[in-house]
């Protein structure tokens, strides 16, 4: 625990450090949005934690389906891990987002996986098993198991874009907010060229998001739905994701009573 402790606390004098050198020319807006994004990006698990839920889908033209999912957080000292496994009919796709102090997400995406799943604590396999799935770029503009859900919006990977900027303030879904833009530096034709986040003042938690496309049109929003509370803790226990283009929608609702 100190040991993980103190490196995230040379994780944030690193990246204060170089905020600080690097912000000069920006508009006040432009570093407290860097800031809070930075913020967000450094809130680490406490513990190991798995939940089992459903990918409920509806296509565009109200056909729907469901997807069984298991979300699993690995804690170690130096990362965080988040592990997405959705059962289609004859194969299980593998979403692993490893999260570092002070560094770019690392992501692998296995959609034909057909091995074992070792058990959470087991986590050397985790950067070995899917080394010749590791993904970067336009391919995290992809959905996860023919949901809604991009892989990059399960990595939330618009917090790592360098252009941040805090829009305004306001209350929204009855709390108080601050509006964060996040600008995409190279947006491919057909995903997000900017995300804008209302995050709440006193969990930093995302109340709600919306992602425009280059043409500058809404592309997608992101809600969550409800939490309930667990051991004390409020945990999420469904949130949406529509994208107005397609006139698809997703939603994700964990069973908080089922625990490996």
């Amino acid at each position: 625990m100190i040991g993980r402790l103190a490196s995230i606390a040379l994780g944030w004098l690193i990246i204060n450090g170089a905020v600080a050198g690097e912000t000069n020319h920006l508009s006040d807006a432009e570093v407290q949005g860097r800031q809070l994004a930075q913020q967000i990006l450094q809130q680490w698990p406490a513990d190991n934690l798995t939940n089992k839920g459903t990918l409920e889908i509806r296509d565009g033209s109200g056909h729907g389906f469901q997807v069984p999912v298991m979300c699993r957080t690995i804690v170690t000292t130096a990362t965080w891990r988040s592990l997405y496994e959705a059962n289609l009919t004859n194969h299980t796709v593998i979403f692993l987002v490893i999260h570092a102090v002070a560094q770019p997400n690392t992501y692998f995406y296995d959609t034909n996986f057909t091995g074992q799943i070792p058990i959470p604590g087991d986590v050397p396999w985790l950067g070995h098993l899917f080394q010749s799935h590791q993904i970067s770029g336009t391919t995290l503009m992809s959905p996860f198991a023919g949901s809604d859900f991009w892989l990059c919006d399960l990595g939330l990977e618009f917090f790592h874009w360098p252009e941040q900027r805090i829009l305004k303030h306001e209350m929204r879904r009855g709390r108080s907010c601050q509006v964060l833009e996040s600008t995409n530096p190279n947006p491919s034709p057909n995903g997000y060229a900017r995300v804008v986040s209302w995050i709440d003042n006193e969990t930093l938690g995302i109340v709600q998001a919306e992602a425009y496309d280059p043409k500058g049109e809404l592309l997608k929003e992101f809600y969550p739905k409800s939490f309930k509370k667990v051991n004390g803790q409020w945990e999420l226990q469904e949130m949406e994701i529509r994208n107005d283009q397609t006139g698809s929608r997703t939603r994700l609702k964990f069973d908080l009573n089922k625990r490996d």
